[in-house]
């Protein structure tokens, strides 16, 4: 069952992967943008970072709710730019990447006191019966958003950055 755990990411990866390899590379990305999507994967990775290294408890619980929800803000705030820069499709690839973005944050919640043994709910127990795999999926999905950091901060800012901007 632990593999369900997966499917949240995965969808977001692949998202992520078609909005950029697709997307951004054909209308090129604006200053705003180049500085934007880094802060908003940061915001994500440090969420993912807190349920690795910090203790499940009712304070840091209520901390990473707050963490969470600045992200989940945070990733909306270009939309209003992105309507008159971006097609349709990539307008809705965005409202599903909307989507997306609380679920996975809510099942690395879910995962959170599992990889570190703490009793809880029976069906958490169910959906997530593989602490040491649920520990894995959640370290490489950190690993891989780290990655996906430092990729939009060099490809955009210094390989990329003098392309012309095509609105589309």
């Amino acid at each position: 069952m632990w593999l369900f755990a997966l499917i949240p990411f995965f969808l977001q990866a692949l998202a992520i992967g078609i909005d950029e390899s697709y997307f951004h590379v054909k209308r090129g990305l604006p200053k705003w943008e180049r500085i934007g999507h880094p802060i908003d994967t940061f915001c994500f990775l440090i969420c993912l970072l807190f349920t690795l290294w910090m203790p499940f408890t009712e304070l840091n619980l209520k901390v990473y709710i707050a963490l969470a929800v600045v992200s989940c803000i945070k990733v909306t705030k270009d939309e209003f730019v992105h309507t008159h820069h971006c097609p349709a499709l990539e307008n809705w690839l965005h409202a599903f990447l909307f989507i997306l973005h609380p679920i996975t944050l809510i099942v690395a919640c879910c995962m959170w006191p599992v990889i570190q043994g703490q009793e809880v709910p029976v069906w958490l127990t169910h959906l997530f019966c593989e602490p040491t795999q649920l520990y894995r999926i959640l370290l490489g999905q950190a690993l891989f958003i780290t990655l996906f950091f430092f990729y939009q901060i060099i490809f955009w800012n210094f390989i990329w950055h003098d392309r012309p901007i095509r609105k589309m």
